[in-house]
């Protein structure tokens, strides 16, 4: 944590005009860097700075969908016999993966680097005058991406360290392991806190928290707590949200913040550095750039390293045979000549290959409903449960025409679960929700064994499948990145 945190220190004292001389010596044992927020606008600009790793949380090849939903039994890899260079994904996908892993460590410092900025903007902001209404607003946003980061490393690498104040000195930037009730408590403090900041969505510039947005948060975290009464209390005041009638206009760039859209990270197609490109990195490998043209109508280059995130058969069976949500989700490509399923959720219009515009969906309001049908049902309201349940169904299927009418507790329980895993599919939820649900070392156990088995079918080249050793420790936590284990006395 130090380097990182020096780095920030650095990089937000160059962007804030920090009065320090280069001819003075620091100190070796305190971190006193003399940044100045004097006005609105100072804030106003590093709150659209704590933002940023947001990005790199969920692009890239080293995104969050490789921990959240291609460690799941959703989505795999496209093995490539000729390019065996960047499969740290593949370790992720096998459970093979430790402490050195890039897409865990990526995870876990993108955080960090969240909470540091967060932390520097809730020290300073109230020594600042300003008007209180435009102040409450930022507090309100710095509040709930804390409590967002804190809500991401406590259901992946479980205990972490707790920094809710800036450091001041060197010993300060290493922390002891919070437990995981403490971490918890303090997520909800700041979602809390945060709901009660922030505007709705009416009034909220687009992209930015809202108090919708904050009570989902929170809401999640009574479902993982269990806490199914606060969950359902909460969860209600998420007001203001509606969903489209067609569920592949949610994800359409050009309805980006839609009226279903509670929080979704922003990108922009460009040369300024803030484009997604979810579409290329899902894409099967090795792949012409022919073939990739035949999807994007656009001049492509070939790309040769190999495909992460491709929908597995296992998934694509779930589907009803009458759901648009399969359509609007997964789509067929040619890759070498052969047909293989890939993400079609972001592929969209746009001008230059590998520069898209697509956004990534954080909490969508159908979320809710599913989160709402949850709580009542755990609280044997299932008639209650159902209501919020078809509001969902209704959108896939057409009104009153796939209702569900179960209401046995058991069962109904597995139906919403069943219920996520294709409405929220390729949006970073199914690991979890295994986890949650206590059935992720079943499932990825039966999960390998069927890879296992058969290979081809999991779209592996003859002769060549997983190591003998995967899937023989599926582990629930990952590991605390051994970079960051090195600069720390505590663990």
């Amino acid at each position: 944590m130090r380097f990182k945190f020096i780095l920030s220190m650095t990089f937000i004292c160059s962007l804030y005009s920090c009065d320090s001389s280069f001819l003075e010596v620091p100190s070796k044992t305190s971190l006193t860097a003399s940044i100045y927020f004097k006005t609105k606008d100072d804030f106003q600009q590093a709150i659209n700075g704590a933002y940023g790793p947001l990005l790199g949380l969920y692009g890239g090849t080293s995104g969050a969908w490789a921990m959240g939903e291609m460690r799941s039994d959703n989505t795999t890899y496209k093995y490539n016999s000729n390019d065996r260079g960047t499969i740290a994904p593949e370790f992720i996908k096998d459970f093979l993966d430790d402490a050195t892993n890039p897409v865990s460590s990526n995870k876990y410092n993108q955080n960090y680097i969240m909470i540091a900025r967060v932390n520097q903007i809730l020290d300073l902001i109230d020594g600042v005058e300003f008007d209180a209404t435009i102040k409450s607003n930022i507090k309100g946003q710095a509040l709930f991406l804390r409590a967002l980061a804190y809500f991401d490393l406590v259901q992946y690498f479980g205990s972490v360290p707790l920094h809710i104040t800036t450091a001041k000195t060197l010993e300060q930037t290493a922390l002891p392991l919070s437990t995981i009730d403490v971490i918890y408590n303090q997520i909800i403090d700041d979602a809390t806190a945060a709901a009660e900041l922030l505007p709705d969505k009416a009034t909220q510039d687009p992209g930015r928290a809202t108090s919708g947005a904050a009570n989902t948060l929170l809401g999640n975290v009574y479902i993982i707590q269990k806490k199914w009464a606060e969950a359902e209390f909460t969860l209600k005041k998420v007001t203001g949200y509606s969903l489209l009638p067609n569920y592949a206009d949610v994800f359409e760039p050009a309805q980006k913040n839609n009226a279903e859209s509670i929080f979704e990270v922003q990108y922009k197609q460009g040369t300024e550095g803030f484009a997604s490109s979810f579409f290329y990195t899902f894409l099967v490998q090795p792949i012409s750039a022919n073939e990739v043209s035949a999807v994007t109508g656009i001049t492509e280059v070939a790309r040769t390293t190999e495909g992460y995130n491709i929908p597995t058969p296992d998934l694509i069976n779930v589907y009803e045979g009458n759901d648009s949500r399969k359509d609007a989700s997964i789509g067929y490509i040619i890759a070498g000549g052969v047909s293989y399923p890939y993400i079609k959720k972001y592929s969209h219009t746009h001008m230059l290959s590998g520069n898209t515009d697509d956004n990534w969906p954080v909490y969508r309001y159908s979320e809710v409903l599913l989160f709402l049908a949850e709580a009542l049902n755990e609280q044997s309201k299932s008639t209650e449960a159902l209501t919020f349940l078809n509001q969902v169904r209704d959108r896939a299927f057409g009104a009153g025409v796939s209702l569900i009418s179960e209401t046995d507790k058991v069962a109904l329980r597995d139906l919403i679960l069943k219920e996520r895993r294709v409405e929220l599919a390729f949006e970073n939820k199914r690991w979890l929700d295994l986890v949650r649900a206590e059935i992720a070392e079943s499932v990825m156990t039966a999960y390998g064994n069927n890879v296992k088995a058969n290979p081809q079918d999991y779209y592996f080249p003859a002769g060549i499948s997983v190591s003998s050793s995967s899937y023989t420790n599926i582990r629930l936590n990952f590991p605390i990145p051994a970079s960051q284990v090195a600069l720390s006395p505590y663990f």
